[in-house]
């Protein structure tokens, strides 16, 4: 069974890791209301998602 020679440095896992980070959402603004709302989820201000109601929001 192959075994790795040389143990992988720190620097070498790091850099393979570099770009694992999770990013920021995406927000853009709910044609309804106008707040900042992550994209492809319904909006927690208004409760409308892609036209329709579909989560009861209390005032």
């Amino acid at each position: 069974m192959p075994v790795p020679k040389r143990r992988t440095s720190t620097s070498k896992r790091n850099k393979r890791r570099a770009h694992d980070a999770i990013g920021a959402h995406q927000t853009v603004e709910c044609p309804e209301c106008g707040e900042p709302t992550i994209r492809h989820r319904a909006c927690p201000h208004c409760g409308i998602y892609r036209g329709r109601q579909v989560v009861e929001v209390e005032d």
